[in-house]
């Protein structure tokens, strides 16, 4: 967190709520009812590395005004369909290599011998 956001968020802040990773959630203590007929303000001070990809999607829609109240704390119920929620893993060690990626031996497997390349006659 820079020096200007830790001082904003001092002055102006007022924390919503966090998330299970321990990223902060603030709006702006003036509120909704602004007389410029601009929405609130609001923002998050993440837990450690700056990446959008850490912000779960019940306070992503919050933050982008999507719903009114942020999530209750906790978070909504989990359903036994859905994933927990993970960072984006691209350009990492944990990324997702599908098989013949040079990383994984650069081999893959054999064709199955149901395709027919098309030749010009």
């Amino acid at each position: 967190m820079t020096l200007g956001t830790r001082l904003y968020t001092w002055l102006r802040g007022q924390q919503v709520g966090s998330d299970a990773a321990g990223n902060r959630y603030y709006r702006d203590k003036t509120g909704a009812s602004r007389a410029d007929g601009l929405r609130e303000k609001r923002w998050v001070v993440y837990n450690g590395e700056v990446e959008a990809s850490r912000v779960p999607a019940e306070w992503h829609g919050w933050l982008h005004h999507s719903v009114k109240e942020p999530p209750p704390p906790g978070g909504p119920a989990i359903r036994a369909w859905q994933k927990p929620h993970q960072q984006n893993a691209t350009g990492t060690a944990e990324a997702y290599r599908p098989p013949g990626h040079d990383f994984k031996g650069g081999r893959r497997a054999a064709a199955t011998g149901d395709y027919e390349p098309w030749t010009p006659s």
